[in-house]
């Protein structure tokens, strides 16, 4: 594969219930059956139906590589998420990737995606932001403190 730049930015699309948990301090870890590319140290959440819009971003502390079980014993209790709809979320997954959040932001005003790119679209869990996207949703959102180093990864 060819190498693709990011800006080491993710748009996430989450849950509205799960969304204003990260953003209020209640949930410190995200689940995901899916790693983000090495270098990512932000995310921007997009929160899915009925709000369809920015909400908010934080910064990736570190994300650690486990097995499902291994990730409910260290953090269920972080992770505001009840055991039935973990264990439906990762059934017959191998591993499970743990995104732990530092610095979750709330944006005054939920922003639609439109008003950052009009070609920009949820995506059906995370999609790298380009870094003409970027500067427009920084600048935007008023997260100007944000600007990742450029990082080079095959698989973006």
């Amino acid at each position: 594969m060819a190498s693709t730049t990011h800006s080491g930015v993710v748009l996430l699309s989450i849950h509205p219930t799960y969304a204003e948990a990260i953003l209020d301090g209640r949930k410190q870890v995200e689940f995901r059956r899916r790693p983000f590319a090495e270098g990512v140290t932000h995310v921007v959440l997009y929160a899915t139906a009925p709000v369809k819009r920015i909400v908010g971003a934080f910064e990736v502390e570190t994300v650690d590589f486990t097995t499902p079980s291994a990730a409910w014993q260290q953090y269920h209790e972080v992770g505001a998420v009840d055991r039935a709809t973990f264990d439906a979320y990762y059934k017959g997954a191998g591993e499970a990737h743990v995104i732990r959040i530092r610095s979750a932001e709330a944006l005054g005003h939920p922003v639609p995606l439109s008003e950052i790119d009009s070609s920009l679209r949820a995506p059906q869990s995370f999609v790298y932001l380009r870094d003409q996207v970027l500067s427009r949703a920084a600048t935007l959102l008023g997260f100007r403190r944000w600007a990742a180093p450029v990082s080079r990864h095959s698989d973006c």
